[in-house]
């Protein structure tokens, strides 16, 4: 069974909080949503689901009183709360605004009820809900899997463990580097770590990605509001892979549109969480201060689908370091996806840096918070490289922490910046991307990792 351990975690929490509220599950289609409370739902005695894009569930909905419509769905389904645990799913909510203004009163009229809500377009209509219950309901966000529930999901429990295991273990190294490069090919998507896990080949998710990205665009009727906003939606769906590192809105994918036709369309995407915005932060301690005027990079909702788009996934069999492939972006790619995966909650967004003067620039690919600190990471290939951008944000922190990612073994090295400041720099292997806040949280506290 394909679902999301992590999450599933919390959704113990949730239940068995005296504080519980409706949960509201957010997150692109096809990441998994639903399977998960399936999977949750056999914690609990009953179980009812209903998908509010059938007609006739949503016509449970139609009477003004909560407590006709949860009588309503008690009688239709011939269960009663008084002796059972009772989980109640609403699938697809975004399509009676009704419904998402009622959680408020499912948690204080019904707090023996367990209910939990998914929608996949909910973002769109939060905006155009008078009353969204704010204070009243609990929200998670639903990523695609990430490395650690994709060795999970192929069963291979003892990599899981090693790859929990702080410190690393030396000998497991080249192991995980090949799970984690048929990962990076595959992406998170369920339905296809399904296929590819079954049939243990890559052969035949080229239709499985054709699919789910198909049903992506399809739902572009829904994010335009008329015939030109749903034109450039288009637009941007058949172009945006194969758009630079950092992107320019007038003219985007060689186009004739507007900055302001496109930006409109990416902040839609945005919302769908299928194409994401991702916009620099100038600042080297906390608050982050993010830059809305300068040039944001793109971040697909998941690496195997950027492959897809780009056609080069048969090209990425059998490579030996994939950050020398397509100028880095695929590994740069995965790594993002990996740490935005371990945030469940909204408005965790993750940032690079950037300092921009005259006839000079520099940028670290990503910046993690932790506590008072801003941790600076670098993606990068082969033991050496330039390290200009890192020790840029070094010399202007309040740390001396960095990170930097590649295919080499764990390791650290004492590094001196250009103005002489010493800093400590951790150098994890790709595949650790996922459990770098593990890693963080006994770096920063002067674990050496028995190296």
């Amino acid at each position: 069974m394909f679902y999301h351990r992590k999450i599933y975690k919390e959704l113990l929490d949730w239940k068995s909080s005296a504080r519980r509220k409706p949960l509201v599950i957010r997150g692109a289609r096809q990441v998994g949503k639903s399977a998960l409370v399936r999977e949750f739902s056999k914690e609990y005695d009953s179980f009812i689901e209903l998908n509010l894009e059938r007609s006739e569930d949503l016509k449970l909905f139609e009477p003004d009183r909560l407590k006709d419509i949860v009588e309503a769905i008690l009688l239709r389904e011939g269960i009663s709360v008084r002796d059972n645990s009772l989980l109640l799913f609403i699938d697809e909510i975004q399509e009676s605004p009704k419904a998402v203004k009622l959680l408020r009163f499912f948690y204080e009229d019904y707090p023996e009820m367990h209910v939990v809500c998914a929608g996949s377009l909910l973002e769109h209509v939060i905006k155009d809900i008078s009353s969204f219950p704010v204070g009243r309901i609990q929200q998670i966000v639903l990523h695609p899997f990430d490395f650690e529930e994709f060795i999970g999901a192929k069963g291979n429990e003892e990599a899981l463990g090693i790859l929990c295991d702080i410190p690393l273990k030396p000998f497991a190294h080249e192991v995980l580097l090949k799970l984690f490069h048929d990962y990076t090919i595959t992406g998170g998507m369920p339905e296809v770590l399904c296929n590819f896990i079954e049939n243990n080949t890559f052969t035949g998710l080229f239709n499985v990605y054709e699919e789910i990205w198909q049903t992506y665009k399809d739902d572009i009727e829904k994010y335009g509001r008329n015939s030109m906003e749903k034109n450039v939606l288009r637009h941007i769906m058949d172009t945006a892979a194969h758009e630079k590192d950092r992107i320019t809105m007038a003219g985007f994918g060689n186009s004739n549109y507007k900055s302001r036709e496109v930006g409109e369309a990416l902040r839609a995407l945005n919302k769908s969480r299928i194409i994401q915005l991702v916009y620099p932060t100038i600042s080297t301690t906390p608050p982050q201060v993010i830059d809305f005027t300068r040039k944001p990079r793109l971040q697909f909702l998941d690496t195997g689908l950027l492959n897809y788009e780009l056609g080069i996934q048969s090209q990425l069999i059998g490579l030996d370091d994939l950050n020398d492939f397509y100028r880095g972006r695929v590994i740069q790619h995965i790594v993002f996806q990996q740490l935005q995966s371990q945030e469940s909650h909204l408005g965790n967004d993750l940032h690079f840096w950037v300092r921009e003067k005259t006839n000079t620039s520099s940028e670290v690919d990503l910046i993690y918070p932790y506590k008072q600190y801003l941790i600076p990471i670098e993606v990068k290939s082969g033991s050496h490289g330039r390290l200009r951008s890192l020790h840029q944000f070094i010399e202007r922190t309040n740390h001396a922490y960095a990170i930097r990612l590649l295919a080499n073994k764990l390791s650290i090295e004492r590094v001196v910046t250009s103005s002489g400041k010493n800093y400590t720099l951790l150098k994890l292997p790709y595949y650790l991307a996922c459990r770098i806040p593990q890693y963080i949280e006994r770096f920063v506290n002067g674990d050496t990792f028995q190296l």
